[in-house]
């Protein structure tokens, strides 16, 4: 069972579970750490560098709050504080505890830190790494899926909006396989609990969006209409 905990060390706080960093510092939040320790088992680039590790022979994933889009290009990962709880690092740790106990398919978060720097801060978080998983993007680009993989996608999506989680950007990138033929939810960074349902249809929406735009972009891509509608089958009605 997850031991949550939380530290203070000058102007950084740390939220963390005990059981696997028992006295963590900010050293764990540094890639260049877990390379010197001879324990970085890969990085991925994107808006910033993800970092992989190993730890206590169990992976993890680390990851650095960047911006994104034009405002991204003139102030890279600095955040204006208005509170602990309102950070991006404390709102994704706390969401993905909150799920993990509710046992929907995501990722244990296992640390994340908020460093203020006057009215301002940076943050990272640490989260479990899924073992033997992809992401169902580079598995529609290698060959089709069989329909029992839409029907997992779309009876994990209604999991989800049956617990009322709004995820910001659901898209095929933050779809995960596993090799049990488990599907699994990433990148829950501006995500919340809506208690409304007029948002799930528009969430279902921008899933075929990311599906068209990858099928317009690459050269193989194997998606077709009657792998959507498996999917909404398997979704069933909206709440």
């Amino acid at each position: 069972m997850p031991n949550i905990q939380q530290t203070s060390t000058n102007r950084s706080t740390i939220i963390f579970d005990a059981e696997i960093f028992a006295a963590p510092d900010l050293n764990i939040f540094d890639g260049q750490y877990w390379q010197a320790k001879q324990q970085l088992t890969g990085s991925a680039t994107g808006r910033g560098t993800t970092y992989f590790f190993k730890h206590d022979n169990h992976e993890y994933v680390l990851r650095h709050y960047r911006r994104g889009g034009l405002i991204g290009k003139l102030i890279k990962d600095s955040y204006l504080f208005r509170g602990l709880s309102r950070t991006r690092a404390w709102r994704e740790f706390t969401l993905l505890e909150q799920m993990h106990r509710l046992g929907l398919p995501v990722p244990e978060p296992v640390a994340a830190q908020v460093t203020r720097q006057n009215v301002m801060y940076k943050g990272d978080i640490i989260i479990k790494r899924i073992p033997n998983s992809r992401d169902m993007f580079s598995f529609l680009c290698d060959a089709p899926q069989p329909d029992t993989t839409w029907q997992a996608i779309g009876a994990c999506i209604r999991q989800f909006h049956d617990h009322n989680v709004y995820h910001h950007d659901l898209n095929i990138h933050n779809v995960m396989l596993d090799d049990n033929g488990k599907i699994w939810l990433i990148d829950f960074d501006k995500c919340a609990i809506h208690a409304s349902n007029n948002w799930k249809k528009a969430n279902l929406d921008r899933l075929l969006r990311s599906l068209h735009k990858e099928q317009n972009k690459q050269q193989t891509f194997y998606f077709n209409e009657q792998n959507w509608q498996t999917l909404l089958s398997a979704y069933g009605e909206p709440a």
